[in-house]
C-alpha cells in the first residue's frame, strides 16, 4: 500500500511560511525520500560580484527538506525539530533554480539522521553544497496541547 502525503506536501508547500517564501514545491516524495525545487528570485542573491545564491538560503531549504524527509516516516501531528546540522559548500550557487534531495539514513526512536545534496537544475552532476542533518522526533500524543497546523 501506497502511502498518502498530500497532507505533509500541503504543510511543507503552503503552511510554513518561510516554504511558502522560498517557494518550495515537493516533485517526489516516499518513506524516507523528499526531493523539492527552489525557484530563483534576485532576492537570493548572497554574492552580486559572482553573482552567487546565499548560502542561508541553500541551508535554510536543505534543512527544510530534511526535517520533512523524517516527517515522512510521522503523522503532521508530530513533531519534528532540527539538533545539529553541518553544511559543505562545495562550488558557488549559480542563479538559477535548485534541487533539494534528502534521504533519511536513520531512523531512531528520538533521533533521525539525514543526508541532503543540493545541486542546480542547470547542472546535476555537480552537487553544490551536500550536508547532514540530526532531527529530534516525537510523536503526539492525545494530551498534547500543542498542534500543528490545521
Amino acid at each position: 500500500m501506497v502511502k498518502d502525503f498530500s497532507e505533509h506536501i500541503r504543510l511543507m508547500e503552503q503552511e510554513v511560511p518561510f516554504n511558502r517564501y522560498l517557494g518550495i514545491r515537493v516533485l517526489e516524495i516516499r518513506e524516507g525520500f523528499v526531493k523539492v525545487t527552489v525557484p530563483f528570485r534576485p532576492e537570493f542573491i548572497g554574492d552580486p560580484r559572482r553573482p552567487a545564491l546565499h548560502g542561508g538560503v541553500l541551508s535554510a531549504a536543505m534543512d527544510a527538506c530534511g526535517g520533512f524527509a523524517v516527517w515522512t516516516f510521522f503523522a503532521i501531528r508530530d513533531l519534528i525539530s532540527t539538533v545539529d546540522m553541518r553544511v559543505d559548500y562545495l562550488r558557488p550557487a549559480p542563479p538559477e533554480d535548485f534541487i533539494v534531495e534528502s534521504k533519511v539514513v536513520r531512523n531512531g526512536n528520538r533521533v533521525s539522521v539525514v543526508h541532503t545534496s543540493l545541486y542546480g537544475t542547470g547542472d546535476p552532476d555537480h552537487p553544490i553544497a551536500e550536508g547532514r542533518a540530526v532531527y529530534n522526533t516525537r510523536r503526539s500524543t492525545a494530551g498534547d496541547e500543542k498542534q500543528v497546523l490545521s
